[in-house]
């Protein structure tokens, strides 16, 4: 470094200090990505988890990991949440913005026909969960998790917000 001059080194300081700038501001900015999929089984019920953390019945889903695509997504959550087993690919339904959990949170929504491979026992994450017909589901099942059924059904048209 002795041979570096002053000018120089205001350059090399700037470059840095630019980088992690621009590092910073995309980890405080960066857009998050869940995952969500209505899991129907062969007879055509879904399957809902309750969680210890928050009320209500919901799709199992969760985060996107880094250097994970949302089908690995879907597929590792559906299985740590119900022990379930995809039967086909996933279908991709909708990209939703979610602006109750960030400013740049957004979900990407599947339907998966699923088995389960045995009964997801409780934990300290997932309290409940079981298979539903469409008309008998259980009381505290979420409004989003009702919105997204009436949009699979066709009863209503795809939302843009979660």
């Amino acid at each position: 470094m002795d041979d570096v001059t002053p000018p120089e080194m205001s350059a090399i300081r700037y470059r840095i200090l630019t980088k992690i700038a621009h590092t910073v501001y995309f980890f405080i900015k960066g857009m998050t990505v869940g995952v969500r999929a209505a899991c129907f089984d062969e007879q055509g019920r879904i399957f809902l988890v309750r969680h210890s953390y928050i009320p209500g019945w919901h799709m199992p889903g969760g985060g996107v990991e880094r250097y994970e695509t949302v089908r690995q997504a879907i597929a590792k959550e559906i299985r740590e949440e119900g022990n379930l087993e995809l039967l086909a690919p996933p279908e991709l339904l909708h990209v939703y913005y979610n602006r109750r959990t960030s400013k740049r949170d957004h979900v990407v929504f599947f339907r998966c026909l699923v088995r389960q491979t045995h009964p997801r026992l409780a934990d300290r994450e997932i309290v409940e969960s079981g298979f539903f017909a469409l008309d008998a589901l259980p009381e505290a099942t979420t409004s989003a998790t009702r919105r997204r059924l009436a949009e699979i059904s066709g009863e209503k048209d795809y939302d843009e917000l979660w």
